[in-house]
């Protein structure tokens, strides 16, 4: 009784009772694909989570100091106190190895969602209007999401991570121009200067989160104005919304699922062995270490710098030094198309209509075609990424390798998206499309019938 008397009065003072009405009964499609962004999202909260935890014991600082923690092989080693707040976070405080690689598993996770994500939406044509500035939110949580990942494997001033900093600040110098004030301006001077620990944390601690933190706010605040797509087929159309509601259906998947995501993030954390700094000891300016990869979602970028010949450009006296061709141009050409790609189809279809219902790949041959030739692209850099680890593990020489995929970068792009559009056109022709349309109660026991389902 008392419950039901306080929300009366709040209800009279706020009218929150059909606002609370209308989301509690919003229908959401339940399609597995579109369980990607959810995964993003839960895989992010345990980010956030792990990170709060991380902060407490970790120390931003290039001062250096010797050694005497729990690890006996780094005893009496001068490190850095970043080095060496990570090293007692993984030897000597409760859990913190636990949570520093849940925290670098999530951080893979994260952006692993995020591409797939942007894959279905690119491959089913949910960026067509009215959705295009969510397709930009999403791109820009992607690219977000790359830079706060590049800065926190960044942070713990071991080996392996101080060769990758040399890298990005070659590329920022790279730039011309604007290259070295760039470069001053993110790295605090000359390499390696002592201010980079400490504004690469202010950076991936604060800055960036609240950057990701108010982009998924309008991105779901988009999807909820706008309401979800969906697949044809089953009665759906423009004006309908198949599905379940969010009360109670809805709710309780997404609750067991952000358990779910929680959990194999954790026995990741716990289970599986990943970026063990104390075996690459700390940085060292007159050290690299080798074999060396970045994580999963830089291997195209570092790929591309692998591959790239030795060339270098003069224009106008001015000399454009080689990573920037590979390293700033290449993204930049990548995401100004993806950026523009909404509005390129628009264009060169013609079709300007609003769309709710979703399409599939077939029914867009060159889009799919041109989509898988991109991945095909950057999944080659990828594999250059690791042209050391590849010519070893072959027995081949490094230069055989490298050659082979400057070929393989041009050619496997294009035979995968000619026999993809060869692919999804003959499967258009032969009106086997059709049976996918098919909706899944039709599939159900005869006896039970279909479930039920919720419309709007």
């Amino acid at each position: 009784m008392v419950i039901k008397r306080s929300v009366e009065w709040v209800d009279e003072r706020v009218g929150v009772s059909g606002f609370t009405h209308d989301t509690l009964n919003k229908v959401f499609p339940d399609h597995w694909s579109f369980l990607f962004g959810e995964i993003a999202l839960y895989a992010f909260v345990v980010l956030v989570a792990t990170g709060i935890f991380l902060a407490m014991f970790f120390n931003p600082s290039l001062a250096t100091k010797i050694y005497h923690g729990a690890y006996a092989p780094m005893r009496g080693v001068r490190v850095s106190a970043a080095y060496g707040s990570a090293l007692d976070l993984s030897f000597s405080v409760r859990a913190g190895l636990v949570m520093r690689q849940t925290h670098h598993w999530a951080a893979l996770v994260f952006i692993a969602a995020i591409v797939v994500h942007l894959c279905r939406i690119f491959f089913t044509g949910a960026f067509r209007k009215p959705r295009e500035i969510n397709w930009w939110v999403g791109l820009t949580l992607l690219i977000l999401a790359l830079f706060n990942g590049f800065t926190g494997y960044s942070l713990l001033d071991d080996l392996l991570s101080g060769t990758g900093l040399r890298i990005a600040y070659s590329i920022a110098l790279s730039i011309p121009f604007l290259g070295t004030w760039m470069a001053f301006l993110l790295f605090g001077g000359e390499f390696p200067s002592d201010q980079i620990i400490s504004r690469l944390f202010f950076t991936h601690v604060f800055i960036v989160p609240l950057l990701i933190i108010a982009l998924i706010s309008v991105h779901l605040a988009l999807i909820w104005r706008q309401k979800h797509t969906q697949f044809p087929g089953g009665g759906r159309t423009d004006r309908n919304v198949h599905g379940i509601r969010f009360w109670p259906s809805y709710a309780t998947e997404s609750v067991g699922l952000f358990f779910g995501v929680a959990s194999v993030l954790t026995l990741l954390g716990g289970l599986a062995q990943i970026n063990p700094i104390w075996l690459y000891g700390p940085f060292r300016v007159a050290n690299v270490t080798g074999p060396a990869q970045p994580d999963w979602y830089l291997g195209w970028l570092e790929g591309a710098l692998r591959m790239f010949p030795a060339w270098e450009v003069r224009i106008g006296g001015v000399v454009i030094p080689n990573p920037f061709f590979p390293a700033v141009l290449l993204p930049g050409i990548t995401f100004m198309m993806l950026y523009a790609w909404p509005l390129l189809e628009r264009r060169f279809t013609g079709d300007y209509a609003a769309h709710h219902l979703l399409e599939r790949p077939h029914d867009r041959p060159v889009r799919t075609a041109l989509g898988v030739a991109a991945l095909a692209f950057y999944v080659v850099l990828f594999l250059a990424g690791s042209n050391d680890l590849i010519a070893k593990w072959f027995g081949m020489p490094v230069e055989t390798v490298t050659w082979v995929l400057r070929i393989g970068v041009i050619v496997v792009p294009v035979v995968a998206g000619y026999v993809m559009y060869w692919l999804m056109s003959a499967y258009r022709r032969s009106g086997a499309s059709q049976f996918t349309k098919v909706p899944l109660a039709y599939f159900r026991h005869p006896r039970r019938g279909p479930l039920p389902r919720a419309r709007i």
